[in-house]
């Protein structure tokens, strides 16, 4: 069979990928791969199961739930939560595994199921492979009292958010907070979380309808809490995606704060307070120079991984490393997550405007963005961009031009015929000039339509 995970879970059309047959056929075949230590303990395996509230989420939910059942697994349903939810949950219920339905910041028609293994953690390759294989043998089959029991996980939202108030360092009285929660996940827990912490808010994109997930609202579309925010002479807006793994902010003026300002303001926070580990921060190579450049200023260490909250995940773990994240807004605070979560992110964005009594404004000025482009050259050899001396004297040559000041990233795309260029430069003029140039050196040099 084709290989079904992708960087993040299994995702496609809902009904068309992602039907209630494979649904329940890889919820079988996750009960045997991630339940088989229960099962040579002695002990009947359990799942959490959480969702957005995408209309398709409904009918995956009740086909993974009884291909788990059926498999003698017993499942704590939570119904809709965030992904960094579902994750806790599987740790604080100690669980053998659990179960995500989302297709994030995907449109509605999508949707995806993403596994855990325990503790809360993302799967490893080799799990994924083991579930694809274990899909083409027969699934079993316990009878009587020996299949599992499906109950709702009544207090499951209740003990998140207990959770995420437990993090606060500090309350946010005298904030005044706007929250964007796409129509999504977060659209019952965020609001709560935040005024329970203390903070005035205004709530926009939270009331999912089924179909409406991630349509105008959200951390792909920030036009509307850039107004909101603006509207109500707020402090701040937070924007999370579908399934609230990631957070973006936008500060009093409007501003749009993206991840790699976050993750500078959080690294200077916890640097602070002796808790960044080794002072050293996660993330991926496609974060902007000026992040770089802002952590060597504050003696901080950049590690550099691929592009994926997987990678970074994988990057501190290695190194025991405390915060991680993504330009997109994926934070990881490793003392309270596994995955990235925008709501803890916005809260501990929210706490250290609280504690330093600085606007979001201000602790961005910490660091220096650096005007970047991206182009994606399509119908070309992605595997030659390394070993093609044309590209890479073009790439040594745009380097030289730009020196100190900006940087230079070829990244071909994991899936397509498609190589990514991305180059940063002090002004948007020279980043869009050598770009361009570049780009056409690898259309030229690497096209699938060249004349053999």
């Amino acid at each position: 069979m084709s290989k079904l995970f992708g960087t993040d879970g299994v995702r496609g059309l809902a009904n068309g990928l992602i039907t209630a047959e494979l649904s329940l056929h890889l919820a079988q075949a996750a009960a045997v791969v991630l339940g088989h230590r229960a099962i040579a303990d002695g002990r009947r395996p359990t799942a959490v199961i959480a969702r957005d509230p995408r209309i398709s989420g409904e009918f995956i939910a009740a086909a993974v739930e009884a291909g788990l059942a059926s498999s003698g697994v017993d499942v704590f349903d939570a119904g809709v939560l965030p992904t960094p939810a579902a994750a806790f949950l599987v740790a604080d219920l100690d669980a053998d595994f659990g179960v995500m339905i989302s297709a994030s910041h995907n449109p509605a028609q999508d949707n995806g199921i993403k596994f855990l293994a325990r503790g809360g953690k993302k799967l490893s390759d080799a799990l994924e492979d083991a579930i694809e294989t274990e899909m083409e043998q027969p699934s079993p089959r316990p009878l009587a009292g020996d299949v599992g029991r499906i109950q709702r996980f009544a207090d499951a939202e209740d003990r998140y958010v207990v959770h995420l108030l437990q993090t606060l360092p500090r309350r946010l009285e005298g904030l005044t907070v706007v929250l964007d929660c796409a129509h999504g996940a977060a659209s019952g827990c965020s609001p709560e979380v935040f005024r329970n912490a203390g903070a005035d808010i205004v709530v926009i994109g939270a009331e999912p309808d089924g179909v409406n997930i991630n349509d105008g609202y959200g951390s792909t579309h920030l036009e509307e809490l850039q107004a909101a925010v603006l509207k109500h002479g707020a402090d701040l807006g937070i924007a999370h995606d579908g399934d609230a793994d990631r957070c973006l902010a936008v500060d009093h003026e409007g501003t749009v704060v993206d991840g790699d300002q976050i993750l500078a303001i959080m690294a200077l926070a916890l640097k602070d307070s002796g808790r960044l580990t080794d002072n050293t921060l996660v993330a991926t190579v496609m974060s902007n120079l000026g992040l770089k450049l802002a952590l060597k200023e504050a003696g901080i260490t950049l590690k550099e991984t691929k592009v994926g909250d997987r990678y970074v995940l994988e990057g501190m773990r290695e190194g025991g490393f405390s915060l991680g994240g993504e330009q997109s807004g994926h934070v990881i605070f490793a003392e309270y997550a596994t995955t990235g979560d925008g709501v803890l992110t916005g809260l501990q964005l929210a706490a250290r405007m609280a504690e330093t009594g600085k606007s979001l404004k201000e602790l961005t000025a910490v660091m220096t963005k650096l005007p970047q482009v991206l182009i994606n050259v399509k119908g070309v050899d992605r595997t030659a961009v390394a070993s093609d001396a044309g590209v890479q004297e073009a790439v040594r040559e745009a380097e030289l031009v730009l020196g100190d000041t900006g940087r230079v990233l070829l990244r071909p795309s994991g899936t397509e015929p498609v190589v990514r260029v991305m180059v940063e430069a002090a002004e948007i003029a020279t980043a869009q000039r050598i770009a361009e140039e570049l780009a056409a050196t690898v259309q030229e040099r690497l096209s699938l339509e060249a004349v053999i």
